[in-house]
């Protein structure tokens, strides 16, 4: 039921820097590994909600419009190629790792707003899991158990990089992998949504 589509899209997404990624390094370098593990909830609720209330949008409006889901698939292909080059790009530019210790509030919040999770309810989760409750249940049950493997890397990541204990172990190194993975994700992903034109 669960494809390996689908769990490569999530890893790779939730393993690109973004705004939630940011914050959980930098409780990693502020705060270190035990006292940042608390943090991992909170990304998952904000995900759970903003995931599903997008994911709740897009099965009504897909019933009336059933091109809506092809159309947002595409962009989000857009998208991941945007922020493919974008990660390419900045993979030199220093990353501010110093902001105020993180409290799980403010993580939470900002993985309410972060854009991923339009992302992943529109072109990685599939359609039928917003017209089912046991497909939701099982794909929504995956991401969940996912997030927190990849949480604590960067948690994990914000502390080796406050130790610089790992040379090879950068920003500039991460980010370019992280890009070259997403742009083997955006093909596949607008071939999918144009083969059901």
């Amino acid at each position: 039921m669960i494809s390996w589509f689908f769990v490569g899209l999530v890893i790779t997404i939730l393993l690109t820097p973004g705004p939630t990624n940011t914050l959980l390094a930098s409780s990693g370098i502020q705060s270190g590994i035990r006292k940042s593990l608390r943090l991992i909830p909170a990304e998952a609720l904000g995900y759970l909600i903003a995931i599903s209330i997008w994911g709740l949008i897009i099965g009504t409006v897909s019933k009336k419009f059933p091109m809506i889901p092809v159309i947002l698939k595409l962009f989000s292909a857009a998208y991941i190629f945007y922020l493919a080059v974008k990660l390419w790009r900045t993979a030199t530019v220093r990353e501010d790792f110093t902001q105020p210790s993180i409290r799980p509030r403010e993580l939470f919040l900002a993985t309410l707003l972060n854009p991923k999770a339009l992302l992943f309810a529109t072109a990685i989760f599939p359609v039928f899991v917003w017209q089912s409750t046991t497909a939701y249940s099982a794909h929504m049950l995956t991401f969940l158990l996912l997030i927190v493997p990849i949480a604590f890397f960067w948690i994990m990541i914000g502390s080796v990089l406050a130790s610089n204990k790992i040379s090879w172990l950068n920003q500039c190194n991460m980010q370019r992998t992280a890009s070259l993975v997403l742009i083997s994700f955006s093909v596949p992903l607008s071939y999918s949504a144009l083969a059901t034109l």
